[in-house]
């Protein structure tokens, strides 16, 4: 049985996703690449760093997509409408 790794990225990417959720999954992200045991040992050259980088990266790209994505929605909010008002001309005489 094939254990396929876009799963596990899926999986990671829904956590980080969930609002409940991303705190913790961010600071148990930060725990894992800190600490000295990991899926492939950091003592390896070059594959002791695989695993924590493709960690940081995704958590830097859906973090910062989070934080995009908030910004844009406040500075949309913020904005004045733009909607078109018809009005009907009256002449005053």
């Amino acid at each position: 049985m094939k254990f396929p790794i876009q799963l596990v990225y899926d999986w990671y990417r829904n956590l980080l996703r969930n609002p409940i959720y991303r705190w913790w999954v961010i600071l148990a992200t930060l725990v894992y690449i800190l600490s000295p045991i990991d899926i492939s040992p950091d003592f390896i050259p070059i594959l002791g760093q695989i695993d924590d980088f493709l960690l940081l990266s995704i958590v830097f790209s859906e973090v910062s997509g989070l934080v995009l994505s908030g910004w844009k929605a406040r500075q949309g909010s913020e904005q004045p409408s733009t909607e078109t008002v018809d009005v009907d001309a009256v002449s005053v005489d």
